[in-house]
């Protein structure tokens, strides 16, 4: 099997509620994602998929929602508001708390079927950095 990457970085904050220490205070990161894509066959270039489309596909879906925004969980939609009264920023909100491990998931289970429905490939695994010591892999 032949698997393509493509490495995207983007800055967000967020916070995480009933985290046991400092993490529960709103603070950012500057995250790296990998995203491992899959096909049947290779294209008629030799080519998993080509890296400008997942940056055009999945980069433009990260700029336009995470990159320079704050991800938090819909349980935290007061703190949101008021984030957004004050700066007028859109906040993106995830379901489950915005671990490193649920933003990976909710990419690869929800947003890269989406975005790679008519691309011939799969989506197959999501390694999100959240420092550059510590990654969750999700596949």
């Amino acid at each position: 099997m032949i698997t393509c990457t493509r490495r995207i970085e983007f800055d967000s904050a967020h916070r995480i509620l009933n985290h046991e220490s400092k993490c529960k205070f709103l603070h950012g990161h500057r995250y790296a994602l990998e995203a491992s894509f899959v096909a049947n066959k290779l294209d008629n270039l030799g080519r998993v998929i080509d890296f400008g489309l997942i940056r055009d596909l999945l980069g433009s879906w990260v700029d336009e929602h995470l990159d320079h925004n704050t991800i938090l969980c819909r349980k935290d939609e007061n703190l949101g508001e008021k984030i957004t009264a004050e700066t007028g920023q859109k906040i993106y909100y995830l379901e489950e708390n915005p671990t490193a491990e649920n933003i990976a998931q909710h990419i690869l289970e929800e947003i890269c079927p989406k975005l790679f429905a008519e691309k011939n490939v799969k989506c197959v695994a999501i390694k999100l950095y959240e420092t550059p010591n510590c990654s969750v892999d999700v596949k």
